[in-house]
């Protein structure tokens, strides 16, 4: 089949591509940046360098494609100028015109967990706001929806509380279980799907692991040689005052707070009723890539 990937050579459009072309696929990877065209074809696949932003550019890239896969990049949480909600609806709405004008019928989008509502968890409601524009398309463009749960590289942003207060420091913690996912599960989980039969709208999630605040402070610690790492739990108002005071854009800052306070009463409602299969790569497995971060 004739693939589209959005979301250029990342933490899962790379592994997503490599998995697709050992498939046999014919695969089209989407970059904004041309310095990335050389590192996509030498993967064996094709590269279309373009703004996701330009629907007339998604619009030619995905004329003939069997299958479009759809991601959002992340925003920089340090620019202080950027309008969050403006940046996800552009995409989409960038997305749906370019999708009903390419005549393309199935779509595999990458959402997010939380995005079941647009009440009480913080930054991650944009999803549930992309999630909706996407829905506005005809009834006969079929949308396979993922929802994978905290990535683990997000851990990478506890080093600096680490080494500098010899402690994680967020405002959640505890000894409940909470789900966290590899990239690399995602993009198999990825994979299943594209090769599934598409009928009509469906949503999967996707994790790896579930394990708790605090064993992921003792896994974590047992990995970089601090066997006496704690994890702190501080006010939320805190933690988004600590955000601000390191650059954070205030919206990012407050939406960020809000995302991990909703672990403690909401975030999980959903997945919790729609649990997956866990997929292969474990906390202990990503602790090895962390303790590597770590020491460099």
């Amino acid at each position: 089949m004739k693939i589209v990937v959005t979301g250029s050579l990342g933490r899962i459009g790379k592994p997503l591509t490599e998995e697709l072309l050992q498939k046999g696929h014919s695969v089209i990877v989407i970059s904004s940046k041309a310095e990335k065209q050389n590192e996509i074809e030498a993967l064996g696949a094709t590269a279309a360098i373009g703004s996701i932003l330009d629907a007339n550019f998604l619009t030619a890239t995905f004329k003939g494609a069997d299958i479009v896969y759809l991601m959002e990049p992340p925003f920089d949480f340090f620019d202080q100028s950027m309008d969050t909600k403006n940046y996800w609806e552009n995409i989409a709405n960038s997305y749906v015109k370019a999708i009903q004008q390419s005549g393309v019928t199935k779509v595999v989008h990458l959402s997010s967990i939380g995005a079941h509502t647009d009440q009480g968890v913080g930054m991650l409601e944009a999803h549930h706001f992309v999630e909706n524009i996407l829905k506005k398309l005809p009834d006969s463009v079929s949308i396979k929806t993922m929802r994978p749960v905290g990535f683990y590289y997000n851990m990478f942003a506890f080093i600096p509380t680490i080494k500098n207060a010899g402690a994680i420091i967020q405002n959640y913690g505890g000894d409940d279980k909470e789900p966290w996912v590899s990239p690399l599960d995602i993009a198999s989980a990825i994979v299943e799907e594209i090769e599934k039969p598409f009928i009509g709208r469906t949503i999967r999630y996707i994790a790896s692991d579930e394990v708790s605040p605090n064993e992921i402070a003792k896994i974590l610690g047992e990995a970089i040689g601090k066997l006496d790492l704690k994890w702190i739990e501080i006010p939320d108002e805190e933690f988004q005052k600590n955000l601000i005071n390191i650059g954070f854009n205030p919206i990012a800052a407050k939406g960020l707070t809000e995302m991990n306070a909703s672990r403690r009463y909401k975030l999980y409602d959903d997945y919790n009723q729609n649990k997956p299969v866990l997929g292969e790569i474990k906390v202990v497995d990503f602790a090895k890539d962390f303790a590597k971060a770590y020491h460099n």
